[in-house]
């Protein structure tokens, strides 16, 4: 395995989604236009957060996406697109480092074909 290295193209797009259905069809749809490499989800999250003036409690599923920089605002235009929620999360964080082989996998996955 090649060593850890930075990597400043590779971010991860970290989501909520209302459930694991939703997710899916997110995750589905954004991999299959290249715009992420991968869609990890994560069912069975509880939110806390505040909305309407008061505390709120959901059940949600964690929807975190891998993909490079120079796709983040279409990926981010297009959960918007599909995402139910009027004030969705979607978070693009930067991946500082990683196994070089991964972080390549992320970029040769995510390139447009013609």
């Amino acid at each position: 395995m090649a060593e850890s290295e930075p990597n400043p193209s590779c971010f991860f797009v970290y989501v909520t989604a209302e459930d694991e259905s939703q997710a899916m069809a997110i995750g589905r749809d954004v991999v299959e236009a290249r715009l992420a490499a991968c869609a990890n989800i994560l069912p069975g999250m509880t939110s806390l957060y505040w909305w309407g003036g008061e505390v709120q409690q959901a059940a949600e599923t964690v929807l975190i996406l891998k993909t490079v920089s120079s796709l983040i605002d279409p990926l981010i235009a297009r959960v918007r697109q599909l995402h139910t929620y009027e004030c969705p999360c979607i978070v693009a964080l930067p991946i500082a480092a990683g196994s070089a082989e991964y972080l390549r996998w992320i970029e040769t996955e995510t390139r447009q074909t013609e």
